[in-house]
């Protein structure tokens, strides 16, 4: 066993109740064979002992950081920091940071709103602590966004996928030539591994694209080399990373040589973080769908290399501005509404921002202000605005087996 787990555990039990709990009785010293950890088991835990669970290391004092989810599965994971564990993350940042060549001459743009997901706010921070420049655009405008970036001469920017081919249609439409912005630093959303889309960026934008990915619960784990484009390079430093078969759980072997496609199986990823004290989480399934590169890196580093980035997901999730959304999420909004008879969502990838549009089949006497009601629901809830209209009672279709309420143009 990689002997920084055994020091994880002994540093975190028994004081962390969850775990302390959870491998109860385990022999500790085989780690392969410690249950996983998943998101409906803390959010459970959370449920249960709420406002945060039994998912902390210390005392309450000893936290002074609050980040959430954006409650895709009906309620927010929410997450706390020590300050160690805070700087921890900003570490994992600056080191990605170094990859990238982002230094301190640079400007760093963030296109992010700066809500109570993790999202770029420690790459902001960590980006300041270099000697960046770093302008927060939260809250503004595509204009207003656009005018900081030409004002100020950014060299950086980091946003989605979506975003960036948005930021690029806009300029064009408003006739705004875009210079000096030399890389890309893109999160939140597939994309920026996808050679379509990443071509697309980079023309636009006459700048390089990094992938990057993170989690809120986890913290920033992986970014793309510039020797290397289309794949990420885990953190690990920061962590300790598995790849598991997604139906049986079982551990799929580091491949050794090639396999279809150069690559090794198509797996689930499964990490360890080991900085985070403070929250910790552990054999934690992600959901992510990743290929292991077997193959040496030319940047000549060791670390894991998921060839393409991540791949898709385990389960039926939908990217819409940036958010990770759950069919299962948004029928737990609307199915609150006793006036709702039945739904049908439609994807719009047809322009640069998705757009999502939801009929609504409402009963014969629908209370006043439905449509607003939902929009706002959504909104509040799972952090994104729909396209919200009633149609004619009788309209939509009914089914007897599984429900295809979901459609994408």
């Amino acid at each position: 066993m990689d002997p920084r787990l055994g020091e994880l555990l002994r540093t975190i039990l028994p004081a962390h109740r969850f775990y302390a709990r959870k491998f109860a009785g385990l022999p500790l010293d085989d780690w392969t064979n410690l249950p996983f950890t998943t998101k409906d088991e803390l959010l459970a835990n959370q449920a249960a002992h709420p406002p945060y669970g039994e998912l902390l290391t210390y005392p309450l004092e000893r936290y002074t950081r609050l980040h959430q989810t954006s409650g895709t599965k009906g309620a927010p994971l929410r997450w706390l920091d020590t300050p160690e564990s805070w700087e921890r993350m900003l570490g994992s940042w600056r080191t990605m940071f170094d990859i990238i060549g982002v230094t301190a001459a640079d400007r760093l743009l963030f296109a992010f709103s700066f809500g109570p997901f993790l999202g770029f706010w420690t790459a902001f921070e960590a980006a300041a602590r270099m000697g960046c420049l770093g302008l927060a655009t939260g809250g503004l405008s595509s204009g207003a966004r656009m005018r900081i970036l030409l004002d100020n001469r950014a060299t950086v920017v980091l946003c989605t996928p979506t975003y960036a081919l948005h930021l690029a249609q806009f300029a064009t439409e408003n006739g705004v030539r875009m210079e000096g912005v030399r890389a890309l630093i893109l999160a939140g959303e597939p994309g920026a591994s996808i050679p379509a889309t990443r071509a697309r960026i980079e023309e636009a934008w006459h700048a390089r694209v990094f992938d990057h990915t993170g989690m809120t619960e986890i913290g920033p784990l992986a970014i793309e080399c510039p020797a290397n484009p289309g794949g990420l390079h885990i953190l690990e430093d920061d962590f300790v990373a598995e790849v598991i078969d997604p139906a049986t759980g079982i551990l799929l072997p580091f491949p050794s040589g090639k396999g279809a496609g150069g690559e090794g199986p198509l797996g689930e990823l499964v990490l360890t973080n080991l900085g985070r004290l403070g929250s910790p989480l552990l054999r934690y399934r992600t959901g992510d769908l990743v290929r292991v590169d077997p193959n040496p890196c030319p940047c000549g580093r060791k670390w894991m290399r998921l060839a393409g980035g991540i791949l898709g997901r385990t389960d039926d999730m939908i990217a819409i501005r940036g958010n990770n959304l759950y069919p299962s999420a948004l029928e737990n909004v609307l199915r609150r509404f006793a006036d709702i008879v039945e739904y049908r969502v439609t994807i719009d990838r047809s322009s640069a921002l998705a757009e999502m549009r939801i009929e609504l089949e409402p009963n014969t006497n629908p209370g006043a202000g439905l449509a607003v009601s939902v929009v706002n629901a959504i909104r509040d809830e799972l952090m994104f605005r729909a396209d919200v209209a009633l149609v004619a009672p009788g309209s939509l279709p009914r089914f007897e087996m599984k429900a295809q309420r979901i459609r994408v143009k």
